[in-house]
């Protein structure tokens, strides 16, 4: 927010903000949500979009619950630096970039992969999270209506997962 250090230090000493990490600061009266870790990476890794797990935890479209906030950064970006539980995954290219959703979450803004992007993310790192988490995903997806067929396919096909898809998305 561009508040300078001392203020915040200030702040913090007369018991009017909460240290929640290293570096990072909330008021007291903001309650925290069941995204508040999420939220907490996303303000000290800003160029990180929330992906796979994390992604389906907060659309609802798993019963998974990952022990850390799993992101997707730029193929050649640096390893970020955090004391939070963060799990890096790599993207390059429209991977990267296409399919993010910026969602407001306790004052912050949330870049995370849509649901659409997400599954077809889980079949590509299939060996990673478990073919059975990727099916279950697909299926809450298209049942729960959170994308359509055409979306998951666009997104199949630009993570080169479009034939390892196929007979799952033939077979619901």
């Amino acid at each position: 927010m561009g508040i300078p250090r001392q203020v915040l230090y200030r702040l913090y000493w007369q018991g009017e903000l909460i240290r929640t990490g290293p570096g990072l600061y909330s008021p007291l009266t903001i309650e925290p949500t069941e995204h508040h870790t999420a939220v907490e990476v996303a303000t000290a890794i800003p160029k990180a979009v929330i992906c796979l797990l994390s992604a389906l935890q907060f659309y609802d479209l798993t019963t998974q619950i990952p022990n850390s906030v799993w992101v997707a950064i730029d193929r050649k970006a640096r390893k970020p630096r955090t004391s939070l539980p963060v799990t890096v995954f790599r993207f390059s290219g429209a991977a990267l970039t296409e399919g993010i959703d910026r969602r407001p979450v306790e004052g912050v803004v949330l870049r995370i992969y849509n649901p659409a992007k997400t599954v077809a993310d889980c079949f590509k790192y299939r060996n990673k999270i478990g073919t059975d988490v990727a099916i279950e995903a697909l299926s809450d997806c298209l049942k729960r209506r959170k994308a359509t067929r055409d979306e998951i396919w666009h997104y199949a096909r630009l993570c080169r997962v479009a034939n390892v898809i196929r007979p799952y998305m033939e077979a619901i």
